[in-house]
């Protein structure tokens, strides 16, 4: 049997997959997601979607390596276009901004039909893919938060269904649900905690530097940050009480 090495993060991707699932994976990292998938039986069949031809060719390569070759396929082209619709139940997409996720799938919604779960991994702008799941009919599931050499991923599920329901919690808005995460505010890992810390520490930079300013805007901005960082100072306040 062909062996196929991933990291945590994809591993935890690879977890969300349903069993027997034809999986398309769309800007595919080397086809490697899709290859463990394959070798570990867990899916049935897998199309890994490329746009460069650098990344295209790597991904042939690397299938090209698997005994399980004949149940995968390799293609070119811009994020969902290179599906057919109801030829897979299930999408990833991994290691993209949350706003390019959205329009990928905004711009291939025809392609969606007969997809029964998204599996997504923003690298930013988390929020961006909750609220495109809540504006297109898509429940999300479930939500992993972890860290892997250093760097905070978020990895978010969601099948068709009720939209409002993950988030009708009493202690938090809709509006700060979407940016922490619901399933992430009721786990409350010291890794989200961490993450906010971080944050926290990227917006005091900004101030530092803005406050150095004679801008006339710098004020305003400063005041805006200022409260931003407010709201965060109490978020992890809220995880780090709750974790006593």
């Amino acid at each position: 049997m062909t062996s196929v090495t991933i990291s945590k993060r994809l591993q935890t991707i690879a977890r969300y997959c349903p069993e027997g699932a034809r999986v398309a994976d769309i800007g595919s990292d080397h086809a490697l997601l899709a290859s463990y998938l394959l070798v570990k039986g867990i899916a049935s069949h897998v199309i890994a979607g490329e746009l460069n031809e650098g990344p295209y060719q790597a991904a042939l390569k690397q299938i090209h390596t698997l005994q399980e070759r004949q149940h995968a396929s390799v293609r070119k082209g811009d994020g969902l276009a290179v599906l057919q619709p109801g030829e897979v139940d299930v999408i990833c997409i991994a290691g993209m901004g949350g706003g390019l996720i959205s329009s990928i799938l905004e711009a291939g919604a025809d392609k969606l039909t007969g997809v029964k779960r998204l599996i997504l991994q923003p690298n930013v702008g988390e929020e961006l893919v909750r609220r495109w799941f809540m504006e297109n009919g898509w429940q999300l599931l479930a939500e992993t938060i972890l860290e892997e050499d250093g760097i905070i991923y978020e990895i978010l599920v969601a099948e068709r269904g009720e939209v409002t329901l993950p988030y009708e919690q009493k202690d938090r808005s809709l509006e700060e649900l979407l940016r922490i995460g619901p399933f992430l505010w009721q786990e409350k890992s010291p890794v989200l905690q961490q993450k906010w810390l971080n944050e926290r520490e990227k917006w005091d930079k900004v101030l530092l530097q803005l406050q150095k300013s004679d801008k006339p805007e710098a004020a305003e901005r400063i005041r805006q940050i200022q409260e931003e960082v407010k709201w965060i100072d109490e978020v992890i306040a809220c995880l780090h009480t709750d974790k006593q």
